[in-house]
């Protein structure tokens, strides 16, 4: 079972940054598909971006391409979201997710066996 811990939410202005970070228990975290989704009250999950086992393939949502880099630290078991020029719109509680199948870059959240406990991002105009 792998545990995965989200941080670095918080409160900012449309037009700042902010750099989530998720952290895994699992000592094969380098076999696993990593993703972020986000979901906003009274909506379905919704897919931001996901990276390869070695980092080296990534995927965006268009919402976010452009603003948002995902990256991750195989020998720290770290997957991060660096959020650029943030808008409003990208308020809601964001969630690390974890896909063990050794399939593709799934943007669909039942592709993902592992999830955080989500993290609040509020962007304020």
């Amino acid at each position: 079972q792998v545990q995965l811990v989200e941080s670095g939410g918080g409160v900012v202005q449309a037009g700042n940054s902010l750099r989530l970070s998720c952290a895994a228990s699992e000592r094969t975290f380098s076999s696993y598909v990593m993703a972020w989704f986000r979901q906003t009250p009274g909506k379905e999950r919704e897919f931001a971006a996901a990276i390869s086992q070695s980092g080296g393939g990534t995927v965006y949502a268009d919402s976010v391409k452009g603003r948002f880099t995902i990256s991750r630290d195989n020998a720290k078991n770290t997957v991060a979201l660096q959020m650029n020029n943030l808008k409003p719109e990208d308020t809601a509680v964001y969630y690390c997710a974890a896909d063990r199948s050794f399939g593709g870059l799934s943007r669909l959240s039942r592709e993902y066996d592992y999830w955080g406990q989500g993290i609040q991002v509020t962007v304020s105009s």
